[in-house]
């Protein structure tokens, strides 16, 4: 029997399976995030938490590395050769050797269409739109935060909703039924509570499940009309568009339908139809081709071996 291991290392985990050849997953491991632009270590610290995820899932199944006759990982910060040829080195470091390393988005494709060539687009801690052409080529867009322009992941979400309310709370302008879904939710009422939930927002232990409040108050507004709501929507779904276009132009898909895969919690997790929706219908205008958008219902990690075993 042959073994494969795959890696999605992402910001806030970092997912590790070990295939047969048979594509079935023979065990799994969980670590956290991997994405070494997050850590004051950098690429040693990251290339330390992924050995050590291997080395546990290995564990886990009573195999060695010697038994494994290929690994491939999407990773999260690895957009550039120099990120890629670092992060090699520091895993040649700890015995990690001949594995094949992208940037996460591209294993989003492989997992959603199996083969074959398609295109990415996730939001989920961060923004990253990735495709793999009919020639092999590979181009991403996004992932550079603010840089870029991107918008429409959880955080960015997140800040919109949070400003809507500022607006309304603060500055007296407009209301919003996010608002009133986070008083709800979480008691912010006025100018004072809104306020003092910044400091939950940033804390370690209530911060992730407050944003999450947050983004699923913004779009069930959102999915009840709220023109607050909509017009964040339309933003995203601009921005979404143009990056899924930027592909198009610069790519070659020859074929009738152009698969969109689209994964991340913001995508796949969360009530985002009318921004999915909308986003879609842009790409139809502004490229006169015809798409096919999969939102993404299995684990990342089983494009890694879709991908080994393609090729």
């Amino acid at each position: 029997m042959k073994y494969y291991i795959g890696v999605d290392g992402g910001g806030t985990k970092t997912a590790f399976a070990l295939f047969d050849e048979n594509k079935n997953i023979v065990e799994q491991y969980e670590t956290e995030g991997s994405n070494h632009e997050n850590m004051e270590g950098s690429f040693p610290q990251a290339a330390g938490i992924i050995a050590g995820g291997v080395k546990g899932l290995l564990e886990k199944a009573n195999l060695t590395l010697d038994d494994v006759d290929g690994i491939l990982m999407g990773l999260a910060g690895i957009d550039h050769p120099y990120q890629h040829d670092a992060m090699v080195e520091e895993l040649e470091k700890l015995g990690i050797t001949g594995c094949r390393i992208y940037n996460d988005g591209f294993i989003v494709i492989k997992a959603g269409v199996g083969a074959g060539c398609g295109i990415g687009y996730n939001c989920g801690t961060g923004t990253c739109c990735n495709s793999l052409d009919s020639d092999g080529n590979m181009l991403q867009i996004g992932g550079f935060d603010v840089l870029s322009g991107d918008k429409g992941n959880g955080h960015w979400v997140g800040s919109q909703a949070f400003k809507i309310m500022y607006d309304e709370l603060c500055l007296g302008k407009g209301k919003s039924m996010i608002t009133a879904l986070m008083n709800e939710k979480t008691g912010i009422c006025d100018r004072a509570t809104l306020l003092d939930s910044i400091a939950v927002l940033e804390s370690e232990d209530e911060g992730e499940a407050f944003l999450r409040k947050l983004i699923v108050s913004f779009f069930e507004a959102a999915n009840n009309n709220d023109e607050a709501a909509l017009s964040v929507i339309e933003e995203m779904a601009q921005r979404g568009a143009d990056f899924i276009c930027g592909h198009v132009n610069a790519m070659t898909f020859d074929c009738d339908v152009i698969n969109v895969v689209l994964s991340g919690s913001v995508h796949t997790k969360l009530p985002s139809h009318k921004y999915t929706d909308r986003m879609a219908e842009l790409v139809a205008e502004k490229t006169g081709r015809k798409f096919n958008f999969i939102k993404l219902q299995c684990a990342p990690v089983t494009g890694c071996v879709n991908w080994l075993l393609e090729d």
